[in-house]
């Protein structure tokens, strides 16, 4: 499923656009991994509402914003996409 803000008419960092998320995964907010490029406008929204985090490290604001108090609460931290299936995999192994 891909949803956008403007399919659902609602941006981020608006809690609405993440409780939308949480509703099309049909599932608890805990059991969503959200992955994000930026602590402000993704990461901290999403965390707001009890999803799982990722954040991708990439763009200038992936290494400009800083907020160790959510920064710490990401399940993952990546370089790059290619990484998330194998960390899920073992993270679900070891869980």
């Amino acid at each position: 499923m891909i949803g956008t803000s403007d399919g659902w008419g609602v941006e981020k960092p608006s809690a609405e656009f993440f409780e939308r998320v949480v509703a099309e995964a049909g599932c608890p907010a805990r059991e969503v991994l959200y992955v994000g490029d930026r602590l402000d406008n993704d990461i901290r929204p999403a965390q707001a509402v009890g999803l799982a985090t990722a954040l991708i490290r990439r763009g200038p604001w992936g290494h400009i914003l800083e907020d160790p108090a959510v920064d710490d609460r990401c399940l993952f931290h990546l370089d790059s996409l290619t990484e998330l299936p194998d960390l899920v995999r073992k993270h679900n192994e070891a869980n």
